[in-house]
Parts: structure tokens; sequence; C-alpha cells
């Protein structure tokens, strides 16, 4: 909602403007040599509301989610600007075909505007429920009169219609949900194979944790439980579920007696009956930018076909005086022992370089040293730059055994320039994008995004690169 930044997962992104996509289709490892000039974006959808309380044009937020054939993106559109955050409503876009062909439309039931009774609506996610062959979009019902709800709208005919939204969790008088997160276990050999888990923060509770669990494909969610022991203000967790059922949620928070940030983990081994103690990952250093940007340091996660997960965030540890951000990584098999925490050396030591706002994609059918991942990330070429001499640059980086060269990066504009989509007086906030990835069909890479400058030239930015023998090498090899 008007945290830090919106969660960080699978597909790349949609801007501040228009949910787009490569090309007309989703282009293989073979097309992805084709030259990034090349690259054409089509619109899939664009703000259609006119209340005059939110930012029009502006499609932000996006969330993507595929199986099989099917991608389906969930985002907010029409963005409010003030009151915190949120929009006239989500807006979603499904294709049945691997990205060719597109149908797309906006939730019912949500706010004012689409014949609900939320003032607004915020932080769309998207799951797929394999056992009940259901997808399920999750949001956040915001009311000026009462506390924020956690919604989710079903679809049973893969994605093409959605239902009124289920109510999770009704928030009260004194709560303030916020950043909700969705996840089913898809795995047909788990326990609890058609499980789907909801995760959410209340932020009036000192940032309490909360989770609730479906067995029957969304239609009724079961009473919240937090894990135990929490000692810190927590945002932004991403829940996500290994092969045995095991589901592990990384999360940002900040210690309550020492107001220390850190990465934390928790668990549930039991379906989400219960919910383990967090652990700590580690400790958070993040480089504060002297241009305007909101957010920045909240951690992205994605697990690969053993269950191994991957949390990337950004950190200045590495760095003389956290002069400057890197974008760094932790490991864990189990969501209780973590490993140590290592630089991507995305630029040398020292560079000056500032990263920020990163993003994890892990290809869903590989594993271990075999694994593909992808990398996104936000920077500033020089650390040291303001308001009116920042530029704001896009990167990405692929993933095999050896983290491969900078692939592409593009700047999104200036700091000190007119935003689109902004939230209060962050300039930056919205107006670049909210790094995701998806990856299904093996061989094919899923990539969808664009973004508009204040002089309203449209841009794209994309990944691009080819896999051999376990490793991902840069397009000129």
């Amino acid at each position: 909602m008007n945290a830090l930044l919106a969660r960080l997962r699978w597909s790349i992104p949609l801007g501040a403007i228009l949910a787009l996509v490569l090309g007309g289709s989703l282009f293989t490892l073979q097309q992805a040599f084709a030259a990034p000039s090349a690259v054409q974006l089509n619109k899939l959808s664009s703000d259609p509301y006119t209340n005059s309380s939110s930012q029009h044009k502006t499609e932000v937020e996006p969330d993507t989610y595929s199986f099989g054939a099917t991608i389906v993106t969930a985002f907010q559109a029409g963005r409010f600007s003030s009151g915190g955050g949120g929009s006239s409503n989500i807006g979603w876009a499904t294709s049945s075909d691997q990205g060719n062909t597109w149908q797309h439309g906006f939730l019912a039931g949500t706010t004012v505007y689409a014949g609900g009774t939320y003032d607004r609506v915020s932080d769309p996610a998207v799951a797929y429920d394999a056992a009940h062959q259901v997808w399920l979009i999750s949001s956040l019902g915001i009311s000026n009169t009462h506390g924020n709800d956690v919604l989710v709208s079903r679809s049973i005919n893969g994605g093409l219609t959605w239902s009124k939204p289920v109510v999770v969790a009704a928030g009260g008088p004194n709560d303030s949900f916020d950043k909700e997160w969705i996840v089913c276990d898809e795995t047909a050999s788990s326990p609890f194979y058609g499980h789907c888990y909801v995760e959410w923060d209340n932020t009036n509770l000192n940032g309490r944790i909360l989770m609730s669990t479906s067995s029957n494909g969304g239609t009724a969610w079961g009473s919240p439980q937090s894990p135990q022991k929490q000692s810190f203000s927590a945002l932004g967790g991403q829940p996500l579920v290994q092969p045995g059922g095991t589901v592990i949620v990384p999360i940002y928070g900040t210690d309550l007696s020492t107001n220390i940030d850190h990465i934390y983990a928790y668990t549930s081994t039991n379906g989400g009956t219960s919910w383990n103690n967090p652990v700590v990952v580690s400790i958070v250093t993040f480089h504060v930018q002297q241009a305007t940007y909101r957010g920045g340091s909240l951690p992205s996660a994605e697990i690969d076909q053993a269950g191994k997960v991957y949390v990337v965030w950004a950190d200045c540890r590495f760095e003389t005086n956290c002069s400057a951000g890197d974008i760094v990584m932790s490991t864990s098999t189990d969501g209780v022992n973590w490993a140590a925490v290592q630089r991507i050396p995305i630029d040398a030591v020292g560079s000056g370089v500032d990263h920020f706002t990163a993003g994890i994609a892990v290809d869903k059918n590989t594993s271990g040293s075999q694994a593909h991942l992808a990398l996104a990330f936000y920077y500033f070429a020089n650390t040291n730059c303001t308001n009116s001499t920042c530029k704001l640059y896009a990167g990405f980086r692929l993933i095999g055994q050896r983290w491969c060269q900078l692939e592409s990066k593009r700047a999104i504009g200036r700091a000190d320039e007119a935003c689109v989509a902004c939230e209060h007086d962050q300039r930056l906030y919205d107006r670049g994008l909210y790094f995701q990835f998806d990856s299904g069909q093996p061989g094919v890479s899923r990539h969808s995004g664009g973004f508009r400058t204040a002089e309203g030239e449209a841009a794209g930015v994309y990944v691009h690169g080819c896999y051999e023998r376990g490793r991902w090498f840069d397009q000129g090899r």
C-alpha cells in the first residue's frame, strides 16, 4: 500500500502506466538474441477510470504468475497519490497460449468504482491452486471508515472471468492491514497439495504478521494465525512452498528493541495450522540515496524445483562507510539455516554505483548448481547524485553457475522530473517499475514491462541471454 515498496516477484514489470508484453508474444531463449532495439512492447491494459481522486492513465504494482500455458497478471489501475496509496481498481490480463494472445479486464465488487464498497484497493498478487484448478488474485480493500480487509478474487475458467472477492480477513477500526501476498502448494505429492496461504501485516499492532490458509480453492479461509515470538515490526513477507509442503516466508523487519533492520524468515510444516518462531536471515545495512526515492531494500524471494529459497535485497555492508548499495543474496534449503550473505558482483566494490530495488527470478524447472536465475535492479550510476542530477537506471543479470555480465541497462528518468503515479512527495516512487519475473515452461522466458518518462516517451525493459551447460551467457558470446 504506502509502505516502502511493493513486492518483487516474477515476470518483469508493468510500469507507471500500462501493462505491456514483449513483441506480442513471449520470446524464447533463441529469440532472446534479437537486438534490444527490435523488442516491441504491446499494450495489454490501460486505466479506464475517471474519478478525480486518482492519477489516471496509471497502472502500477503488477504481479504475474504462470502455470502451464496460462499467464495471469494483476495490477492497480488509477493510482491514488495521497491518503495511503491504493487505486481505483485492480486490473487483470490473462493469456492461455504462453503470451501470444491476451484478454483483459477489471475485478468486480472491489471499490465503489467497480460495484463494491471499498474506497480504494491495493497490493494485487496472483497464485494458482492446481489441486482445485482455480486462479486467485489477492488484494487489499481499503476503507475510509473502517480497517482494511484482505480479499481474494477467484477464477474457475482459466483466469478469463473473476468472482466478486471473498473476505479473507476483515480489519477492525483499530487495524491497518498492509502488504498481503498469496501462494498455493501446487506439488501433487505434497501432503498439503491444494493449500493456499495469504500473508499480511498489521501496522497498527507493531507490524504483526498474520497468515490465513484455505484448503478448498479459496472459497473459505481460516482464522488468522501468527508466528510465535515475533519481536520485530514486519513488512513485505513473501511466502514460498517447498515440494514437501513446508512453507517458508522471508520478510523484512525492524527489531522493536534495537530499531535495527533485518531480513527474517519463518516456516510452517503442518499446512498452516501453526507457524514457527522467526529466525534472522541477516542484518540489513541500507544506503540511503541523496535523491528522493521511496523504498529500495525490501527482499525479493523465489524457490527452485528442489525447494531451495533465494532471497535478495539491497545492502551496503561491502562498501566503505556504506557509501553505496550493492545487491546481496542468501539462500536456504529449510527456511531455518541460511547461507552467509554474498555480494552479487554487478559493479566493482568502490565503483560509486548505487544499486537498489532488487528482484530475483528462478526457473521452476531447475535446481541446485543447474538452477537458472535472473536478477533485476535499479541503480544510480553516481551514488552522490541529487534530485537535479540523478538518472534512474534499470539493469539485469542472468545467473547460472556463475554471475554473467550486465545484460541490459536503460535510463528511466531524472529525479527532478515530474513523476507519473507519485506517492506524496516521493518523486521516483512508481515512476519506474515494480520488478517481477515469471518462468513457466522449460526454455521459455516470460518478460513483460514498460514505463513512461515524464516527457511521455515509452520505453521497455527486458532480459536476454542464452543458457548453455549450466550457465547463462551474455548476448555477445
